[in-house]
């Protein structure tokens, strides 16, 4: 056992975020991230029945973002003409500002299909169950 690690960060994911390096990302994904056909060359790890926030969360206890970039969090930017609103972003916004002290200012929107491509050079994708549309998330790893 170990001290002060959230509960829901598995052996296999707390072993993979210390692998990561400096300027390395990783997705944290909704339910309907296509997480299998994205992470063929990564390692993709299911945390199923766990939404976005609470894994979110617990990883930025552990997790240094990036200081050596503006933006070192991403989120999918909604496509044009969907009427879909995504008041998860507001929970994430608050997460964040827990942890960073650049608070929403550390966020940017990325295309869809930009988000896409990043995603596959990604170290690691997490999927979660998170019902919530547009709920994909993008951390870059920073140093201590």
């Amino acid at each position: 056992m170990l001290k002060n690690v959230p509960k829901i960060i598995s052996p296999e994911l707390l072993k993979i975020l210390s692998e990561m390096g400096h300027s390395d990302f990783l997705v944290i994904a909704d339910g309907n991230f296509p997480a299998e056909s994205m992470g063929k060359d990564s390692k993709v790890i299911r945390m199923d029945g766990h939404n976005v926030p609470e894994v979110l969360d617990a990883i930025l206890q552990l997790f240094p973002l990036d200081t050596y970039t503006a933006t070192p969090v991403g989120l999918m930017e909604v496509m044009k003409g969907d009427t879909v609103e995504t008041p998860i972003w507001d929970e994430y916004k608050a997460i964040v500002k827990k942890y960073d002290d650049r608070g929403t200012d550390a966020f940017e929107n990325i295309e869809r299909f930009a988000f896409y491509e990043k995603a596959k050079k990604a170290y690691v994708i997490i999927a979660t169950s998170e019902k919530a549309l547009y709920a994909n998330i993008m951390l870059q790893k920073g140093v201590l």
